[in-house]
């Protein structure tokens, strides 16, 4: 008796363990695949990585908003200082800009400047905004996908006095930054290192460390080795990559956690890495 369906069944349906993906411009006829051939899998992502982003975007649009509630106290960096001294603002007349060595740029005028890289739809950009009303603050934001940069740009607290949002992908060196070198306070870098590839990395953060001011901060968050999702950094490797990009370690530490659904009854382990690192003030 047969008890697999039938011989049509058999032929439409491959076997378990099966199913390669060898050719890339094949991807979307199944929505599993069993085995890839590497080189084909990763070339796919590395050359229409900005179409996947943009396709996830524009399917999960702000439903992907998520208020980060531990981001003001794992980085109080973050929150407005406790000083009300106001520095002068030097009047620029222009906010655009050509080139990132002009003296105007976006937030030119600000004494304080954060960016985040891989904002996303603004999960850390529009908190930050809403809680740190320091007039002398501006936000800079970019994304892979200038998807999640329109649904930024969009959002009713987003304004250009305060927050520049532009597509960029940060390991492109042909891509421009819409700031001078040496002009950043704070960079904050949240489950985006993972994304990039490993070769990558660590002009990834070379670059960055070049646009902090000396005693500029780098703010870290990541998936730590073992994680649930993938295996990732470890403490020993990051310390020796941002190191190399002339910063000086703060912080670095290892957060593990079990969290729970009560009512799905389910526990999931968590390991996650948080590093804070700074650029050191020339003497």
């Amino acid at each position: 008796m047969a008890t697999g369906g039938s011989d049509a069944d058999s032929i439409k349906r491959p076997q378990f363990g099966t199913r390669l993906l060898t050719d890339r411009s094949k991807v979307f006829e199944h929505n599993a695949w069993y085995y890839t051939c590497t080189s084909i899998l990763t070339n796919l992502y590395e050359t229409d990585a900005g179409r996947y982003w943009d396709e996830f975007y524009t399917q999960h649009q702000n439903r992907f908003f998520k208020d980060r509630h531990w981001l003001f106290t794992e980085f109080p960096e973050l929150a407005p200082k406790e000083s009300t001294e106001t520095e002068s603002i030097v009047k620029c007349e222009s906010k655009e800009i050509e080139h990132a060595d002009n003296n105007c740029f976006p937030g030119s005028t600000s004494n304080t400047r954060i960016l985040e890289v891989g904002c996303g739809v603004g999960n850390t950009v529009f908190p930050v905004l809403q809680t740190n009303n320091d007039p002398n603050l501006f936000v800079y934001c970019c994304d892979f996908s200038s998807t999640a940069i329109e649904l930024v740009k969009s959002h009713p607290d987003y304004h250009s006095n305060r927050c520049h949002a532009f597509v960029c992908d940060i390991v492109d060196d042909s891509t421009t930054l819409p700031f001078p070198e040496n002009s950043l306070d704070i960079i904050v870098l949240i489950f985006v290192l993972s994304a990039i590839h490993p070769n990558k990395m660590q002009y990834a953060l070379n670059r960055l460390s070049k646009h902090l001011k000396p005693g500029g901060l780098i703010l870290f968050r990541d998936y730590g080795r073992y994680d649930l999702a993938q295996l990732r950094f470890k403490k020993d490797e990051l310390r020796e990559m941002m190191t190399s990009a002339g910063l000086i370690e703060e912080q670095n530490t290892i957060d593990r956690r079990l969290q729970v659904n009560r009512g799905r009854q389910l526990t999931m382990y968590r390991v996650w890495i948080q590093c804070k690192y700074r650029k050191p003030v020339k003497t």
